[in-house]
């Protein structure tokens, strides 16, 4: 029997989905011990962690980083999100961080994936204070319209770029990008930004770019400097731009693999 569908239980399959080509939301999903990824997805992942094995270190060491950031943007006071690049919708996501702190927060996931909009649109078929849009990143205005539908751009939000934009080459400006989403934020915003870095492991993410790239997948780690300009010059909050595992870690102490998570993580005020 083939291995060609997902495996999400009762949600069907989008006719447009390529399930003979990797995408990164699957794999990731894949790296975090999910089920809804292909063979293709699979395949990419174990390649690419022969070459840098700990991705899947990084894989959860960045969600944790996710969950910690929407935590300390409720207790600040957020009640609406946007998240960029969303992924799979693993549990616990920002929604349901977010509306357990306040059930009226509200929330816009972006992702370009269909198996990603299938999934999170059943996910929030019940609920008027979550929505899913299904839009490249790079198409700002496209994003920011069909958002301004729930979210209020008058007042603060949490703008999320959580392990996207090293899916995104250098001639997309990565920078420039950002910034435009900045442009629309209300003063009170936060601006939290994960990405993966090659500092650590630099001949293996070499090797693994080239695997991705023969894959069809866009992987570009960069290093901390490049990293901190797509801040654009927002106020980093302490401890400021740092490996995920090392930002505010739970009982304020890092795990024992802290350093093989390899994404710069942050958040800054708007």
């Amino acid at each position: 029997m083939s291995d060609t569908g997902a495996r999400p239980g009762n949600i069907g399959v989008p006719s447009d989905i390529r399930a003979d080509i990797a995408h990164p939301a699957r794999v990731y999903d894949y790296w975090l011990g999910g089920k809804d990824n292909f063979a293709a997805d699979r395949e990419h992942g174990e390649r690419q962690l022969g070459v840098v094995p700990h991705m899947r270190t990084y894989a959860r060491g960045n969600r944790q980083f996710m969950v910690r950031a929407v935590r300390f943007l409720c207790d600040a006071g957020v009640r609406q999100f946007l998240d960029i690049g969303a992924g799979l919708p693993t549990s616990p996501n920002v929604h349901e961080i977010a509306q357990q702190a306040d059930p009226g927060s509200r929330v816009v996931y972006v992702d370009n994936d269909p198996m990603v909009f299938v999934h999170a649109e059943a996910l929030m078929a019940k609920s008027d204070t979550t929505a899913v849009v299904r839009a490249d990143m790079r198409d700002v205005d496209d994003v920011l319209g069909q958002a301004g539908k729930l979210i209020d751009f008058r007042a603060p939000a949490g703008l999320m770029f959580v392990a996207c934009l090293h899916h995104l080459e250098d001639e997309d400006d990565p920078v420039g990008l950002v910034a435009r989403y900045l442009d629309a934020m209300a003063p009170g915003s936060y601006l939290v930004l994960s990405h993966v870095t090659d500092e650590y492991a630099p001949e293996g993410f070499r090797k693994g770019r080239a695997q991705a790239r023969d894959a069809g997948v866009v992987v570009a780690p960069r290093g901390k400097d490049t990293i901190l300009r797509m801040f654009n010059g927002g106020e980093l909050l302490d401890p400021g731009l740092v490996l995920v595992s090392r930002w505010r870690p739970g009982n304020g102490r890092p795990g024992l693999n802290a350093d093989t998570v390899m994404a710069y993580g942050g958040v800054a005020a708007l």
